[in-house]
């Protein structure tokens, strides 16, 4: 099996040309032939799977980067003991003095 892998690593880029055009040919597919179900009006349009899960994946990096910077990002200087002018914070441990060796 990692004999497998390992050949598949090696041709990543032409691997993934064929995996690319795979993709255009299914949605060219998509497209040209009509499909005789649908269970809403936008299921029959040609293509409509292939855009909505585009849109609904960036739609969620998009949201995730938000809520990221919204709640989870902190300033660079966030665990800094030290107030602007040098003077430890209220409750801050004491740095420990050097000793001499």
């Amino acid at each position: 099996m990692s004999h497998f892998l390992e050949y598949l690593v090696r041709r990543a880029r032409p691997l993934t040309w064929v995996m690319l055009a795979l993709m255009a040919l299914l949605v060219i597919a998509d497209v040209l032939i009509p499909t005789g179900y649908g269970r809403f009006p936008f299921d029959t349009i040609g293509g409509f799977g292939a855009l909505y899960g585009f849109v609904s994946c960036v739609l969620i990096i998009v949201v995730s980067k938000l809520l990221g910077y919204a709640f989870l990002y902190r300033r660079e200087d966030y665990y800094d003991d030290a107030l602007p002018d040098g003077r430890p914070r209220a409750g801050a441990p004491e740095s420990p003095e050097p000793r001499d060796g």
